[in-house]
């Protein structure tokens, strides 16, 4: 038995095992005193290479289970060499300490350490022919003979697997060298697999010819340690065979060679096979004919396909016939930029991966995250995509390649590409070593502190290891981000503003297909407007040319690229003088993206931020977006009217103000519905919504405020002989306008105590007059329209009654529909106690005791019905009209103010001029199911959000969907749709309407 070591020699053991990076120096030193290592345990050579091992402790127990495979003689020569060799000795530890997996496949096959020895210029950089022979030996030769060819296959593979580590973790050869052997053997495997199939069924091959074409990272030879091995298949029927006959035949040998490739035995499994990237994915044959794969791509293939087809390359079986494919469907590669619609499937793409992401793994993504490996590949593909056309030189499989050739031709600044090269190797490394330690697929960064440990120590950093890998990571994803973003656009700047003279400049026709492809529908305009902002050497030239590589970016992802870049030369040309605009930009992260947003979303915010282009400082404030109160808003209006020198100044100040605050509520809702790289889109629509009514009724409320203090002020000063109170109605009074709202309102005034009362009616008239004058004036500002149509007798009645004519008009002569409509009266300007009073007034008539009779109801059904078959413009689809259409605006309100005048006088939940509100109460006191409450919610939400969406996007209202393309695509971005599925958008509202009809059929209509 070993006699334990004395203290002090203990502990300068202990002390050498640290220095050589053990983690558990007790445990080492137990390993190392096993009998089996008896004759190295001591040995310094060895220690110094366990230093060198990623995971000391992992390689020194991978050696141990190893030594004790083995007989006798092959131990002893396993350590002799082990102690000489220092190859071996570097490449066996190293595999051992980086790869957990790759120890345990020595453990079970102990001769395989041998394949390590040899260290001879031909194994540096073995191919594709070294692998086959590899394979052939461990398959068909002598070892092979006693195990089942698939099986000895997977052993084979391995011992192939056990050399590309071996070089990888000593440094032998580098990324790119990696992935191509890693190709090159998942290339021989293949074939040696097929081989293996047309053994088994030596019928079926002799009918067809059948080619296997390499997709993706083995396609372009850089492929991972554990990958799925994409593939497609083509066959041909030989001479004197069926095509059908010869089809069934290819495909059973297909499905054979998958099967052995990723089938699970004792000795584990190679890879997965998967041949989903075939036309028509699961869903078509898995083996089809040259001609019906072109036929298919000619026709039916979507964009991704074709950037799929960038890395196709023969790899087994027909060589000819393998060939024959890719040269066939080479040239509709490089016309895939010409698609109509190559944006918005390259766009739906990207946003896919990323949407694809589990929340709580997108920090950790080292492929699909932010600054991934899938950033640099799908930057390079793009480029590849729109410059390959006309450069054959840029047709590369690979991405390193093709990076190198985007740089040698000009489309890619030299030391941007040397940077995101240099990331990508880090990325790509950092992914293959992380597999390599389970030989399991994973892109995930991992959380535990001993993984970090070895992973970091694999990458060679070995002071404080895991903090400089963190911190080297972060600053590598933020290298790709920042240059996935500059690699489209910077190249355009140089062909417009000369910014480069020393680098090969991207002509302006490349530069044009460059924007044509990214969406920009006038790529001449878009140029000039580039020129014009970026050409010079002034300071604020060179800020633009910062700023324009990511808001080229942040437009091209709008509905309008155009729209966007036009707008921000303008707001530019208006502000490019001022000291502050450029470098809130600059400074200011979200001002920027916000910009940018706002810009491209449509017609209203831009038209509103070029009036008074100083309100670009709101997007960059911390609170800037946030509407601002009622109160707040008339107190800044009055006081800009008492400023003001007469009336029309007056009212033309309120009107500015009421400009920038719906310039404000138009940028946070734009904002709010797109969401920002730092701020999400508005999960809740309803809320959105919501927040817009509320902040366009309160900026309305503060402008007729200020119009009325105006028109009082001009002609009576403070002796106006009425006190004068304005009512808001409909929408207005229900907190829930939308932009292109009339103001709903009506005059109420009384005479004050010792007034005539002709004089005061008179005064009253000629104020409510004043003001509808002063808010028609011709102005840049948007209009204001007031409408005071549902007052007593209509357009027929007085404009403007007092308190006591209106008591006895209802009093007498009011209808049911009149009673209705002041459902939604709420005192919105002027006298406040006069207002309040009003309130009590109709209280009784909208919140009838008792609710309404059976005759009152079918009389508002009556008028409900009548509106319908008459006041839907002519020709408008009633499936689509937000307003007045199916399960609209209109069926929604109507059904819920049904409520609130059968119940309203015993709940006082009704009694609220918003319609949600009120269908919130009647759904907690029971008169309507949650259900069918749901349903009319998201309904009236839904085809508000349309009114304003389409108001936002065509800087007018409407009621329907834009009949413009790009327009309509720009709706569909507000409502949260991806471009390119505005057929699903108008399918959502259809189904969303029809079923808040059914609920309205039902509930108001007693169906």
């Amino acid at each position: 038995m070993a006699q334990p070591a004395p203290q002090g020699r203990r502990s300068s053991t202990f002390t050498r095992l640290l220095r050589h990076g053990f983690t558990d120096p007790s445990a080492a030193a137990r390993l190392l005193r096993t009998p089996e290592l008896a004759p190295v345990h001591d040995d310094s050579v060895l220690l110094e290479a366990f230093g060198g091992a990623a995971d000391p402790d992992q390689a020194l127990l991978g050696l141990v289970r190893l030594v004790e495979a083995q007989d006798e003689a092959e131990r002893q020569r396993l350590l002799a060499t082990l102690v000489t060799a220092k190859p071996l000795r570097d490449r066996l530890l190293g595999v051992m300490g980086a790869s957990e997996a790759l120890a345990d496949h020595l453990a079970r096959h102990p001769r395989d350490w041998q394949s390590l020895v040899t260290y001879e210029a031909a194994d540096l950089h073995p191919a594709t022919p070294e692998f086959e022979q590899a394979l052939a030996e461990g398959v068909w030769g002598e070892e092979g003979g006693a195990l089942p060819r698939p099986d000895a296959l997977r052993i084979a593979y391995r011992r192939c697997l056990l050399g590309i580590a071996a070089r990888d973790v000593c440094g032998t050869t580098d990324l790119s060298e990696v992935a191509a052997e890693l190709a090159d053997l998942a290339t021989a495997t293949l074939r040696a697999a097929l081989e293996i199939a047309s053994g088994e069924a030596p019928g079926d091959a002799a009918v067809c010819r059948l080619a296997v074409i390499a997709m993706g990272k083995c396609g372009g030879r850089e492929l991972n340690y554990v990958s799925d091995v994409d593939v497609v298949f083509v066959a041909e029927a030989k001479e004197g065979t069926e095509e059908a006959a010869a089809l069934q035949a290819a495909t059973r040998l297909a499905a054979r060679l998958m099967q052995v490739c990723s089938d699970i035995t004792v000795e584990g499994t190679i890879w997965p096979v998967d041949a989903n990237l075939r036309p028509e994915g699961r869903n078509g044959p898995l083996v089809r004919t040259l001609s019906s794969h072109l036929a298919y791509y000619q026709r039916w293939a979507k964009t991704w396909e074709f950037q799929a087809l960038l890395k196709a390359r023969p790899t087994a079986g027909d060589p000819e016939l393998g060939q024959a494919y890719v040269d066939t469907l080479a040239p509709l590669v490089w016309q895939a930029a010409e698609r109509e619609n190559f944006v918005t499937d390259v766009r739906q793409m990207r946003r896919r991966v990323i949407a694809g992401i589990p929340v709580a793994e997108v920090d950790r993504e080292l492929k699909l995250g932010p600054g991934g490996l899938r950033d640099v590949e799908f930057a390079v593909q793009l480029l590849q995509l729109v410059h390959g056309r006309s450069d054959a030189t840029l047709r590369s499989a690979t991405t390193l390649d093709a990076l190198t050739a985007l740089a040698a031709g000009g489309y890619v600044g030299r030391q941007d590409a040397a940077a995101l090269d240099a990331a990508y190797r880090f990325l790509r490394t950092l992914e293959h070593r992380i597999q390599l330690q389970r030989m399991r697929r994973t892109h995930l960064m991992p959380e535990d502190g001993t993984d970090l440990r070895r992973l970091a120590r694999s990458m060679g950093l070995r002071t404080e290891p895991v903090d400089a890998l963190r911190a080297q990571w972060k600053w590598h994803a933020r290298e790709v981000r920042r240059l996935h973003e500059k690699l489209f656009y910077r190249p355009l700047l140089d062909a417009v503003a000369h910014l480069e003279p020393g680098e090969t400049r991207l002509s302006a026709k490349a530069a044009g297909q460059r924007l044509e492809a990214l969406g920009y529908a006038d790529p001449v305009g878009a140029l000039r407007h580039m020129e014009a902002l970026a050409s010079g050497v002034t300071r604020k030239a060179a800020i633009q040319r910062t700023l324009l590589p990511v808001l080229l970016g942040w437009f091209a992802d709008s509905a309008d690229p155009d729209a966007g870049l036009l707008g921000f030369r303008k707001v530019s040309d208006a502000l490019g003088k001022t000291p502050w605009y450029l470098r809130l930009l600059r400074d200011e992260g979200a001002a920027a993206e916000n910009l940018a947003r706002v810009l491209s979303g449509g017609r209203l915010a831009p038209d509103l931020l070029l009036r008074a282009p100083e309100a670009v400082a709101l997007l960059g404030a911390a609170d800037g977006l946030r509407p601002r109160g009622r109160v707040a808003l008339e107190q800044e209006v009055l006081a800009a009217v008492g400023r003001a020198d007469g009336a029309e100044a007056a009212v033309a100040a309120a009107r500015g103000v009421r400009r920038r605050e719906l310039f404000r509520t138009a940028a946070a809702d734009l904002i709010g519905a797109y969401g920002t790289e730092d701020r999400p889109a508005e999960e809740d629509p309803g809320r959105l919504l919501d927040v817009v009514g509320s902040a366009v009724s309160d900026l309305n409320a503060a402008t007729l405020a200020g119009a009325l203090r105006a028109a009082v002020r001009e002609s009576w000063g403070d002796a106006l002989p009425t006190r004068f109170a304005v009512i808001g109605m409909g929408r207005f009074g229900g907190h829930e306008l939308s932009y292109g709202s009339d103001a709903d309102v009506l005059f109420v005034h009384e005479p004050r105590e010792g007034a005539d009362e002709q004089e005061a009616a008179k005064a009253a008239r000629a104020v409510a007059n004043e003001m509808r004058r002063l808010l028609q004036l011709p102005s840049a500002d948007p209009p204001l329209p007031i409408d005071a149509d549902l007052r007593p007798e209509g357009r027929s009645g007085p404009l403007v009654r007092s308190l006591a004519s209106y008591a006895a008009y209802y009093r007498r002569w009011s209808l049911t529909w009149e009673a209705q409509a002041l459902l939604r009266a709420e005192p919105v300007a002027g006298d406040a106690e006069l207002g309040r009073r009003f309130i009590d007034l109709i209280d009784p008539l909208r919140y009838p005791v008792e609710g309404l009779g059976e005759d009152a109801v079918r009389e508002i059904r009556r008028l409900k019905a009548r509106m319908e078959s008459e006041r839907l413009p002519r020709g408008a689809d009633p499936t689509t009209h937000a307003k007045l259409g199916r399960g609209g605006l209109s069926d929604v309100e109507w059904t819920v103010q049904l409520f609130q005048m059968q119940h309203g006088w015993e709940l006082p939940g009704l009694r609220t001029t918003r319609t949600r509100e009120a269908l919130a109460a009647a759904h907690q006191a029971g008169l309507i199911g949650t259900e069918e409450a749901q349903i009319l919610d998201e309904a009236w939400v839904l085809a508000a959000r349309v009114r304003n969406g389409v108001m936002l996007v065509r800087g007018r209202p409407g009621d329907t969907f834009p009949a413009d393309a790009r327009e309509l695509a720009a709706v569909g971005r507000y409502l949260g749709y991806e471009e390119g599925h505005v057929g699903d958008m108008l399918d959502d509202y259809r189904r969303t309407t029809r079923r808040a009809r059914g609920v309205v059929e039902e509930v108001f209509y007693g169906a």
